[in-house]
């Protein structure tokens, strides 16, 4: 499955630190589910490597539609960075761009306008160091097991 998250709205706020070489972590909102906590192996683009990114949706809107389309996203998130940066690709305009893909293999994106995300003043990080903290040590372990399966029924 790929999700763009109908073209972000169903994200309503969250950050991703990336000041550990090698991880991410972070927690993300997203409509009718809520805050989903996330840990990635990988790193972000050089434009904003080692940095706390932060973000929040002014479109964001919390409709039932996205509780049939994410409400069986997995919670926490944990798989493999794909590409996180705020200029993902030279032939378009820069904005905030965060993929990856889960444990379970699903394929998520969400692009902001670049007015929505920015990177989090070194002054301004007490409360996501203590929720950062918090998600490293709970997930770590979890970020190196392989991909459950879950039974199918054929029909």
């Amino acid at each position: 499955m790929a999700q763009k998250f109908a073209n972000s709205r169903w994200v309503q706020e969250g950050f991703l630190d990336n000041r550990v070489e090698g991880t991410i972590v972070g927690r993300i909102v997203f409509a009718v589910i809520g805050p989903i906590d996330v840990y990635l192996q990988g790193n972000f683009k050089a434009d904003i490597a080692g940095q706390v990114i932060q973000f929040q949706n002014p479109r964001f809107e919390d409709e039932d539609l996205a509780g049939q389309m994410i409400g069986d996203m997995e919670s926490p998130q944990t798989g493999t960075v794909n590409l996180i940066s705020f200029d993902p690709h030279p032939n378009l305009a820069p904005h905030p761009y965060v993929e990856w893909f889960s444990a379970k293999k699903n394929h998520y994106r969400i692009e902001f306008e670049p007015a929505d995300a920015w990177v989090v003043p070194a002054a301004d990080l007490g409360e996501i160091d203590l929720v950062s903290r918090t998600i490293r040590e709970t997930l770590a372990g979890r970020s190196d097991e392989p991909p459950t399966r879950e039974l199918t029924e054929w029909v």
